[in-house]
Parts: C-alpha cells; structure tokens; sequence
C-alpha cells in the first residue's frame, strides 16, 4: 500500500510538467485500477490451479520490480512517451498487486475460517499504515532527494520480503469448484455488495490525483506538508478497522447498520471536503483534517463487513466451502474495488479540471450516498419479507405439495 499511495503529494504535480493535464493524471491513476479489476477476476477464478502462495509471492515480486522501474519514469521525454510510459507501468504493476491482494485475502480467510472480519479489520491496520506512511514518506524524500529515490526504496524494501514470504507462509491445498463469478454476482444481495465496494473505492480512488492539487492551490503548503495531510484519513481508517471488524463478527447482525450509517456518512463527508459552494461555507485547513478523518472512519464501517456478508450470503445459496469460494469471493472483492478505484480517478480528475474539487468531491459523494439509501431499502425489503413470512407460515397442504414436488 506503501508503494500505492507513496506517488499522491508528488506525482500529479510532476506529471504536469511533463505534459499531462489533469484528466491524464486521473487516467493514469485509474489506470492502475482497470488492469486490477481485470486481473483480479481472473486470478480469483483459477487460484487453486495457481496456487495461493506462488500467486502472493509472484505478485510482491512483480510489484517490486515495476516500483523501481516506475522511479526511471522521469528520465523520459516530456509529451505522449512519458505518459505512454507511465500507463504502461502501472499497468504491470497492476497484475502484480492483483495477484497479491487476491491471494492474501484467500490465505487470510482460509486460515481463520470464524474471525474473518476481525482478522481482515487487523488487515486494515497495515493497509492504513501503507496509507499513512506514503504520502509523507513519499513527499520528505521527493523534497529530499528528488523524484527517483522514493520509489527505488520502496521497490527494494518489497523486493526483500519475497524470500520472507516464500518461508513463512502456508501452502494450501485445495480442490477446484464448478462455481463461477457469474453464479455469484447475479445473487441480488451480492450485487448490491458490489455496488457498496464500488462505491467506497470510487470516492477513495478520487482523492488520489485532485486532493495534493487542491491542498496546494488552496492551503499553499510545500509538497513535504501535502504527506501530512494525509494522515487524517488513513490513520482513522487504520485504527478504527479493527474494532469494527470486531464488532462485525461478534454482533453479525450489526453489519446491515454499519453498510448503510457508513455510505451515507461518506456522502455526507464528501459534501463537506470542499464544502460544496452551495452551502457558502469558508475551506479551512482544520476543518479539512477533521472531515478526512470521519471519511477513514465511515469508509471501515462499509468496507470491513462487505467481505462476511459476501461469503454468508454465497453460503446460503449453496456454495461450496473453500479456497475455490473464498478465491471467487476475494477475486470479486478485489475487482470491484478496482473497478471503483478507475471510476474515481477518471471522472474525479475530468470533474475536477471542468468544476472544481469543491463541486467535484460534492458530486464524487454521491456514490456513497446512492449506495446507502440501496443497502437501506434492500434490508427493509428483506426484514419485511421475513416478517410476513413468520406470520403466514406455509399449510400443512402447501408443505406436502412442496415436498411430493421435491422429491419428483
């Protein structure tokens, strides 16, 4: 996560001198998410033939590898070669991250069967830590030593896990299923699960090339200070996840609440980023910090109970237990997350160039907000349905003929 978010204080800006607008740099960014959301659908489906351990140890290899080769980008003449360049390299870098968030999500849930929200919510821990510590790493050794060596370390320090990794972890056995994402995602509460990862990765995903801009054009802050910024967000994410994923898997039916309170406090959240001109209200830097920090915190109320109630609801409708499924299910999650996090980029850097971060992040929140009145509605729907169905149990007649049905 490190090497992901190390590229938000420094990038955009650089890349503007190199030619590309800010609607390129939204590309670019989301450019690192299509690649993921397409690879990640594919590792998902043939992770058993693969392997979970090669799979994760491929991908920091690759990941590494092409972090490195990212730092070089400045050496590239200005125009069309540096930005064909960079999607280039994001793309491959892409493939490797896909591999190893596919696999380690699998490897997680396949080794802690009963806690997998409360392990994936200490997952969070690390993932808002490499939050955390790359943009401000990112920016002290940008102003410090220039474009290249931010990347050339972090490249290294991936690089010297792989032979960690290839020790320490489990390797998995497991026998391939005839289950398909199809079967999975065309189950309506799947689907609308999907929506609510989309949803959070877009409006997270638009931070990434539109919010350094906006702290800099409107704060005035050098590009070491831009890091800091950060810290709001990502250190609420981080140390919130794991209480929620806690609570997600002792009180399981709290998960509901938490899918809707969280979408509509990030819509309301990014209404207040900029604020939205229409409530006339003055950006302050405070204030900005402090709607950061309640935009981790909503994002864990959503996005940690999203994988469980994935899984439940597969187990429900017959799927079968094991790595095959949880591969299906980590696939899905990883490709709708990526898909969001293209959406984001895309049309947060086109909007942005056209309206503004103020509207921009006004119109982003909306995402969020149309996911949680989804979730709201669909758990009304189905508490109804329940309702009614324990207050008009079927009749002895109507149990005969459903089994003489069944058994023919």
């Amino acid at each position: 996560m490190i090497c992901y978010s190390v590229l938000g204080p420094f990038f955009p800006s650089e890349a503007e001198k190199k030619g590309a607008s800010n609607t390129i740099v939204g590309l670019i960014f989301g450019c690192f998410a299509l690649f993921n959301f397409l690879t990640s659908l594919i590792l998902g489906r043939y992770l058993t033939h693969i392997g979970a351990k090669f799979m994760f140890v491929a991908g920091m290899f690759v990941s590494g590898c092409v972090t490195i080769l990212f730092g070089m980008l400045d050496k590239v003449p200005s125009g069309p070669m540096f930005i064909g360049f960079c999607f280039l390299v994001r793309a491959m870098d892409a493939v490797g991250f896909a591999a190893s968030m596919t696999a380690s999500f699998s490897i997680l849930a396949k080794a802690f069967p009963n806690n997998i929200a409360t392990v994936l919510g200490s997952l969070e821990i690390f993932t808002g830590l490499g939050l955390v510590l790359g943009p401000p790493l990112g920016g002290f050794l940008y102003q410090s030593f220039g474009y290249e060596v931010p990347f050339i370390t972090l490249g290294c320090v991936v690089l010297a896990f792989v032979p960690v990794n290839m020790c320490i972890l489990p390797k998995y056995d497991s026998v391939p299923s005839k289950d398909s994402f199809w079967k999975l995602i065309l189950l309506p509460k799947v689907l609308l699960l999907c929506f609510i990862i989309f949803s959070l990765s877009a409006c997270l995903g638009f931070l990434d090339p539109t919010m350094s801009l906006f702290i800099l054009e409107k704060f005035k802050l050098p590009a070491g200070y831009v890091g800091l910024v950060f810290l709001g967000l990502a250190l609420s994410y981080a140390l919130s996840s794991p209480l929620l994923g806690l609570l997600s898997d002792k009180r399981p039916y709290l998960r509901k609440w938490l899918l809707v309170s969280g979408g509509l406090m990030t819509a309301v959240c990014f209404f207040m980023l900029g604020p939205a001109p229409v409530l006339h209200i003055k950006s302050q830097l405070w204030m900005f910090v402090l709607v950061l920090v309640l935009v981790g915190f909503s994002l864990g109320m959503s996005a940690i109970p999203v994988f469980p109630e994935i899984l439940q609801c597969a187990h429900e409708n017959g799927f079968e237990e094991g790595l095959s499924l949880l591969g299906l299910v980590s696939g899905l999650f990883n490709a709708m997350w990526s898909l969001g996090a293209f959406t984001g980029p895309t049309l947060g850097g086109f909007l942005n160039e056209k309206l503004g971060f103020e509207w921009a992040s006004a119109i982003q929140g909306g995402w969020a907000l149309l996911s949680g009145l989804a979730t709201g509605i669909f758990y009304i729907i189905e508490a109804t349905r329940r309702s009614s169905s324990l207050q008009n149990p079927p009749s002895d007649n109507e149990e005969r003929t459903h089994l003489l049905g069944s058994e023919t």
